[in-house]
């Protein structure tokens, strides 16, 4: 196991990528948080049976689609079977394939499904990224995991702010995320209070990204009702509305 880096030597590794090949590849060979690097490569190592004879990724998964995006959808984590495993965001579990899904129908992505990094899905004025790049035991990153992580984040976002004009905020683990990158990335006062996540949640700056709330597309949500496909539908439609996406 490499040598974990502090959270400064991370802000200083996100702060010189020069472009997101560079943070990818940054993102990639990141060993800042103990517990997470453990868990990510324990579940590498036994897999899930399904999956038992298939290589897992075990690394921080990168994000993922166009450079010149101006929709983002910012997620919680990679899922330990799904971008853990394959090593692209949201591909190879239930999650991804309701998300993938929405996206096509929106014209957002060229098919509805996500399987393996080399599956030939593209995404079009879409980019996908995660507050949190390695996947966390019960999916939960605890607040220092977070905030070491950020950096990767808000580089991210720096390098496609040209472009960027809406974020979908994936529940409200991705809505608290986003409210630092006002500050560290566009020089604009987080909001006070902070405007509380719901699904169709809007917040509008001058300066920064609209930013939309959608429920997490996870199983809890999406097998009971609470997100249903057509609601992810007028998200995006909203998304694409606001951006001035065709």
């Amino acid at each position: 196991m490499a040598e974990p880096r502090t959270p400064v030597e991370v802000a200083r590794s996100a702060v010189r990528a020069t472009d997101l090949a560079d943070l990818d590849a940054e993102i990639s060979d990141c060993f800042a948080c103990p517990r997470l690097v453990s868990w990510r490569e324990e579940v590498a190592r036994t897999r899930r049976a399904a999956f038992r004879d298939q290589e897992y990724w075990g690394r921080p998964v990168p994000g993922f689609g166009a450079p010149d995006a101006r929709i983002g959808i910012l997620g919680l984590a990679p899922a330990a079977h799904g971008g853990n495993r394959t090593g692209r965001i949201f591909t190879g579990d239930r999650s991804g394939d309701v998300l993938f899904a929405a996206l096509h129908r929106a014209g957002l992505a060229n098919q509805p499904t996500s399987v393996a990094a080399d599956d030939g899905l593209t995404l079009t004025d879409t980019r996908i990224f995660a507050a949190v790049r390695c996947a966390p035991p019960d999916n939960k990153p605890t607040p220092a995991e977070r905030d070491t992580c950020a950096p990767w984040l808000h580089r991210e976002v720096e390098l496609i702010r040209p472009t960027l004009r809406v974020v979908v905020a994936l529940g409200a683990f991705a809505w608290a995320a986003w409210w630092p990158i006002l500050r560290d990335t566009y020089g604009h006062r987080p909001p006070s209070p902070r405007p509380r996540f719901g699904h169709g949640a809007h917040w509008s700056g001058a300066t920064a990204p609209e930013v939309l709330g959608c429920y997490h597309v996870s199983q809890q949500n999406t097998f009971t009702g609470r997100l249903t496909p057509g609601m992810l539908d007028d998200v995006f439609a909203r998304a694409k509305q606001m951006a001035g996406v065709d």
